[in-house]
């Protein structure tokens, strides 16, 4: 395998772990620019972060980003803004203007080039393009991340910063940082859980099967910096 394993027992214990390791590595910067991810294990992760690290954390200089959002309104229940706004940035009471929504109800073609010049705007340029201190990234059980689907492994080496998806079933339109940006950053960071998992882990972990069909594959951080946050039940 290629990074850094981290395995935990349950996944309230890698939300946990999680958090630990962002509290360090959030410590080592002046301003902390990170993309964040939905699903479940983030759920239980802001939960966390918002309780028990409300005030180890100077959430004053982190803003925060998305590594992808679904086209819908801010108050769907499929927006990953809502879920953070809910769990995260209400109990910690983050300013404004450390947020960077994703602006799902807007044209999706149009919401993609505005949403790669607020990121320009704010997140440092390495290599050409924008640097982030941490992106967090899942992984779904067709090997997709962020909203980078096998279906469209084209958005793995596009020029965009940010780009639209599509969902390969729903055919729901998604908005998308790409390849190019995600291996930018300073640290990316998988949090996967559960034995649907494992499968495709182990096929990317032992470079096996179908593993190059898998977007997940292809998060290689030019920095060498890949963390793997993983549950007992999602370990090969």
């Amino acid at each position: 395998m290629t990074g850094k394993l981290h395995v935990s027992k349950s996944p309230n214990e890698v939300a946990s772990d999680f958090a630990q390791f962002l509290r360090a590595t959030i410590q080592s910067e002046s301003i902390f620019n990170i993309a964040l991810s939905g699903g479940s294990t983030p759920k239980l992760l802001f939960k966390i972060l918002a309780e028990d690290f409300k005030d180890s954390i100077e959430w004053s200089k982190v803003h925060f980003f998305w590594g992808d959002e679904r086209c819908v309104d801010p108050s769907d229940k499929e927006s990953n803004f809502k879920m953070t706004d809910e769990l995260l940035f209400g109990p910690l009471s983050i300013p404004t203007e450390n947020i960077h929504r994703v602006l799902g109800e807007s044209d999706p073609e149009i919401e993609a080039s505005r949403y790669s010049k607020e990121i320009l705007k704010y997140v440092a340029i390495h290599n050409t393009l924008p640097q982030f201190d941490l992106i967090m990234l899942g992984m779904g059980e067709d090997g997709h991340t962020a909203s980078i689907f096998p279906q469209q492994m084209g958005l793995l080496d596009i020029n965009s910063i940010c780009d639209v998806a599509v969902h390969p079933t729903s055919d729901q339109k998604r908005i998308t940082i790409t390849g190019k940006t995600l291996n930018n950053a300073k640290k990316v960071a998988f949090l996967l859980t559960g034995e649907g998992k494992k499968e495709k882990i182990d096929q990317i972990f032992n470079q096996k099967g179908n593993w190059l069909e898998y977007p997940a594959a292809h998060i290689l951080p030019v920095t060498g910096d890949l963390h793997w946050f993983l549950d007992e039940a999602a370990l090969p």
